[in-house]
């Protein structure tokens, strides 16, 4: 089973869900492929996607976490114990998303998106000062994201898989490039092309 976290005020119908969802479909997989819509609230966010894990053995699951979901994913990996694929995590959330604090819309709708000041409490509370079994993890960090520091990811999962991309944006906007190795790091053997 893959569960995939999608970032800040991002969705289910975001660039990349859609098409790992695509690819799985497309391989006969798609039913081990869980990509909820997380609430704004960090510990919400948490709650749920806990509530999605304990349903499956450690060993048998698989988070993907981009952005804040990879944030989150971090987390709930050290919790779990299950295989982590992270595509340009935030590594200092409750940093990053101080000025982010207020009332936007969600990328995916025009939802009214409310991020409020004690969410970034709820931020701080599951940060990850340094990562156990560093071979659980596979980071996936553009060089040219232009939200978060690329730097700060590759330090940050020191002894992990890594894979840093020249270029690319944050949305990883060449994701299809790099999708298969994303799955057989997930246990799915996605042949060769995309």
């Amino acid at each position: 089973m893959i569960v995939y976290l999608h970032g800040f005020r991002s969705s289910p119908r975001s660039f990349k869900a859609h098409l790992i969802g695509q690819r799985l479909d497309g391989l006969g997989r798609g039913a081990e492929y869980l990509c909820p819509q997380l609430p704004a609230s960090p510990r919400e966010a948490i709650a749920l996607a806990s509530a999605l894990l304990e349903r499956y053995p450690a060993d048998d699951v698989s988070l993907i976490g981009s952005s804040l979901g990879g944030y989150y994913a971090t987390w709930l990996a050290e919790k779990a114990g299950c295989r982590t694929v992270l595509l340009n995590p935030a590594v200092s959330a409750a940093r990053d998303l101080e000025s982010q604090v207020g009332v936007t819309t969600a990328y995916h709708s025009s939802e009214p998106f409310e991020f409020k000041h004690q969410y970034i409490d709820e931020l701080k509370a599951f940060a990850v000062d340094k990562i156990t079994s560093p071979e659980r993890y596979f980071l996936v960090a553009a060089t040219g994201d232009e939200v978060l520091d690329w730097r700060e990811m590759v330090a940050h999962y020191p002894g992990a898989k890594q894979k840093v991309i020249e270029g690319s944006d944050h949305g990883i906007s060449d994701f299809e490039r790099h999708i298969d190795e994303v799955l057989a790091f997930c246990g799915i053997e996605a042949g060769t092309g995309a």
